[in-house]
């Protein structure tokens, strides 16, 4: 799929991929009783390292419920209306009283990954990390200690299960790798949870192609010294030639069906330059989750962020000033290193001695 196509199908499907809103209560009049439950949230925070102390995850203006007594305290506004206006025949925001539906976002912090998990589709909206030169030079976890789980911190009813990828024909792809979580075994199993896992297609793509761009983004670390990525699915409509109709369809496995596979992934990069302050280079790049050519150009898969966003529903750089930002292929080559995939396996082994030479 080439960027203009994807820029097209970004702005025909601004809502495609994932959509986290909430739609409010009307007012209720304090003659007729005084808000019993107020909403806060529609967001779960499980932290599962012992070590790790996260900040609170900020929640939205837009999902938090006030009644109309609250909103008046806070915009100073009279209640004083017409008896007509201020008093109506309904009360939706009564339902509430037995529970939030949601949407419900289970966020996971832990040692080398913060995730957010998508209930309906049983994969993550994404998977957020952080790599440095020094956190890749640690080798204190090895791969072969590691074991796919599922992730009890997600009810049961919602859960991604080991048995829905056994013969499906596909991967359990990681999002954020496990050769990013080498500095502790601890990281490095909790990068096996099924919340930090999508169904991708394994040759030609995840023990391929992805994983060569998995190490052009370690490599990033050799220029700049803090490098953060967000990596998730995107689920993108395709033009049927028999009507000319744009269709999203993709496959669910599972028995019964119960994981989406994603038509395409996505990564937007953050390469700091390490100063307070200073310049970030963004890369944004998607990937058809299908066999890629190793020869193919990974410059052929940069889109603007703003296209990822749109087909996404998420933001990702809110909060950088445009004067701060850099194009990371302007700034940096966007060509990618290919390695045999015995090597990279090979790369998860834990050094034998002193005088191992640290693999990215």
């Amino acid at each position: 799929m080439s960027k203009t196509t994807l820029a097209i199908i970004a702005a025909a499907s601004a809502g495609a991929g994932a959509a986290i809103t909430a739609t409010m209560y009307s007012l209720r009049s304090q003659s007729e009783r005084k808000l019993e439950t107020t909403i806060s949230t529609t967001t779960t925070t499980v932290s599962t390292s012992p070590s790790a102390t996260s900040a609170p995850i900020p929640i939205p203006a837009k999902q938090i419920f006030t009644g109309a007594n609250q909103q008046a305290a806070q915009t100073g506004l009279s209640t004083s209306a017409p008896a007509a206006l201020a008093l109506a025949p309904v009360d939706p925001s009564g339902l509430f009283e037995y529970g939030f539906p949601g949407p419900i976002a289970d966020i996971a912090t832990r040692q080398a990954l913060i995730s957010s998990f998508d209930r309906r589709l049983r994969n993550p909206h994404w998977v957020v990390e952080h790599i440095t030169p020094a956190s890749l030079a640690m080798r204190d976890g090895d791969r072969k200690h590691s074991v796919f789980l599922e992730d009890d911190t997600v009810p049961e009813k919602f859960r991604a299960k080991l048995k829905d990828y056994f013969r499906s024909g596909y991967d359990r792809g990681h999002q954020v790798p496990a050769a990013d979580a080498k500095w502790s075994q601890t990281a490095m199993d909790e990068t096996f949870f099924l919340t930090n896992m999508c169904p991708q297609v394994g040759e030609g793509f995840n023990r391929d192609y992805w994983a060569h761009f998995e190490d052009f983004c370690r490599g990033l670390t050799a220029r700049y010294p803090s490098v953060r990525i967000v990596t998730g699915p995107l689920y993108l409509p395709k033009r049927d030639p028999a009507d000319n109709k744009w269709y999203v369809r993709y496959e669910v496995i599972g028995n019964p069906p119960n994981v989406a596979v994603p038509t395409h992934f996505y990564k937007v990069i953050f390469a700091e330059d390490g100063r307070a302050g200073g310049s970030v280079a963004i890369g944004a790049f998607v990937l058809p989750n299908a066999p890629i050519p190793n020869e193919k150009p990974l410059a052929d898969f940069e889109v603007p962020v703003e296209a990822v966003e749109r087909a996404s529903g998420l933001e990702f750089a809110t909060k950088l000033p445009a004067q701060r930002r850099r194009r990371l292929c302007a700034d940096t080559s966007c060509a990618l290193v290919i390695k045999e995939y015995a090597d990279r396996q090979r790369a998860f082994a834990k050094p034998s001695g002193p005088s191992a030479v640290a693999k990215r």
